[in-house]
């Protein structure tokens, strides 16, 4: 029965689910796990480094990237598409600093990459990304970390995680 809904973008499963989003976010809880942490001063993203294979040049393995000089991001799930969203935020803080002649604020910037997620799960010929992001930077505003998933929702954190290991790390956080 649920091989019915499993293509569709749209439509709702008898459960209330997109099953399409189930199956990003299953892809994001096979990938490694990803921490950001929120000081007064600045924010921590950091991640697991793990090649899929010993024969992979393990400097060529990047998880974290620069948005701008003052925004990062790390991913759990599915490289290809962390790369994809990586250039299209990328493209929006260019387009932001054409404009205004300065970097975009942080909560500008994630909800710019929350809407293309989001769009991603209604729109025809496209599926949704199978990746979750930790967004990281410091503003005017001072520092921010914020979780995006691959529904397009988002959270402002002080620290979380993202990946196989999430709910030990989130336990080990809140310890803390």
């Amino acid at each position: 029965m649920s091989d019915r809904y499993s293509f569709s973008l749209t439509t709702f499963s008898p459960s209330g689910k997109l099953v399409q989003i189930e199956y990003a976010l299953n892809a994001v809880k096979q990938g490694v796990t990803s921490i950001g942490i929120k000081a007064t001063n600045g924010v921590v993203i950091a991640t697991e480094k793990k090649s899929p294979s010993t024969l992979v040049d393990e400097t060529t393995v990047e998880k974290i990237s620069l948005i701008t000089d003052d925004i990062g991001i790390v991913y759990s799930g599915m490289g290809p598409d962390a790369r994809v969203l990586v250039g299209k935020a990328r493209k929006a803080a260019q387009k932001y600093k054409r404009i205004y002649d300065e970097n975009p604020p942080v909560n500008m910037l994630v909800k710019d990459v929350a809407l293309i997620m989001q769009e991603y799960t209604q729109s025809g010929g496209v599926r949704p990304f199978g990746v979750s992001l930790l967004i990281a930077g410091y503003d005017s505003n001072g520092p921010s970390l914020y979780q995006v998933d691959p529904s397009g929702s988002y959270w402002p954190w002080k620290a979380t995680a993202i990946g196989k290991n999430m709910i030990s790390a989130k336990t080990f956080l809140e310890k803390r």
